[in-house]
């Protein structure tokens, strides 16, 4: 059987669902992975009777859902809180903006999430956990003695309990690891993953286009954490493009030609997709198959459709023969 696959709604966000959902359906998708902001999942709304009504809303449009997403409330549980975190955090989790005060209301929010999932029957919340030493990437002047253990062990001290929760509701959580978050390559994923001494609720989001323009092995990631990866993002990127602004970016914006790397619709960059589709049925992985969708220089439901038809075009059921067995017939 063929994997489902989604649409992630955060970038649709300003579009409500009722108006989205058709859309998404006509795009070809078989489901949604539902971002808890804008109208699409409201945490705070989300007794049962919410929870059956946004079913049975999708259940109208023949679609799934199989995960719901909280990368920006997430996002501030562990990071150092400034300005722009207000952009991105709903009001009563801002509130007067003291950090440590959004950090601990961030941290109770995501607890929130795991709940609201339960009542709406999905057992994935993807999302962000934030870093305090995201800042400490490139080590100059030198990073001190313990200042990168000091990070994962705050990462530790303020998912743990999260976790606990999690485990307690049968929900688990999918960071994607992406730069400025706890786990940016293989290496600080394995670092993550020891600083929670392996919890069981603890896993990945994987989404490949954050790793290739870093020159981290995206296929040897799948492989590594093969029993973590709870949710696959499908999205693509280019690099070796410009010249001007390197993998940190150079301070210039998405889809400028200066930029050595870019996101792109799917099938439209460099990722090796048919390698990551051989790899997730290596490692027995039945999952969605969600399109986050950006690419700055095409119209967004053109891409949405192509992504679609490519991801279709992509996905494979592994074989359940040995093929030379037959020789010996």
């Amino acid at each position: 059987m063929s994997r489902p696959v989604t649409l992630f709604t955060g970038q649709w966000a300003d579009i409500p669902l009722e108006t989205l959902l058709p859309k998404v359906q006509g795009f070809g998708y078989d489901g949604v992975e539902l971002a808890c902001w804008g109208d699409h999942f409201d945490v705070t709304k989300a007794d049962q009777s919410y929870c059956d009504a946004k079913r049975s809303l999708l259940k109208s449009k023949g679609l799934q859902c199989h995960a719901i997403s909280a990368h920006l409330v997430g996002q501030a549980v562990c990071d150092n809180i400034d300005a722009r975190h207000q952009q991105i955090l709903p009001p009563h989790v801002w509130g007067d903006g003291d950090p440590e005060g959004v950090r601990q209301r961030a941290a109770a929010e995501i607890i929130r999430t795991a709940e609201a999932a339960k009542r709406f029957g999905v057992g994935v919340v993807n999302g962000f956990t934030g870093s305090s030493i995201w800042h400490l990437c490139y080590s100059f002047p030198p990073v001190l003695p313990g200042q990168i253990d000091a990070g994962y062990k705050d990462f530790a001290n303020r998912w743990i309990p999260i976790l606990d929760a999690f485990q307690k509701l049968g929900i688990r959580f999918a960071l994607e690891v992406h730069p400025t978050e706890i786990a940016f390559d293989i290496s600080s994923a394995e670092r993550a993953l020891e600083a929670v001494n392996g919890h069981p609720a603890f896993g990945f989001n994987y989404d490949p286009s954050h790793f290739g323009y870093q020159g981290v092995d995206y296929i040897g990631f799948i492989r590594k954490f093969h029993d973590r990866i709870f949710h696959v993002h499908m999205k693509d990127v280019a690099w070796n493009l410009g010249s001007s602004a390197g993998v940190f970016g150079g301070h210039v914006d998405f889809h400028r030609p200066e930029r050595y790397w870019d996101f792109k619709s799917v099938g439209r960059g460099n990722i090796n997709f048919e390698k990551v589709i051989r790899a997730l049925n290596e490692i027995g992985y039945s999952g969605p198959l969600s399109v986050e969708w950006e690419d700055g220089g095409m119209d967004r439901e053109h891409g949405a459709a192509e992504s679609c038809a490519n991801v279709r075009r992509l996905d494979f059921p592994s074989s359940r023969i040995v093929f030379d067995e037959q020789f010996s017939q």
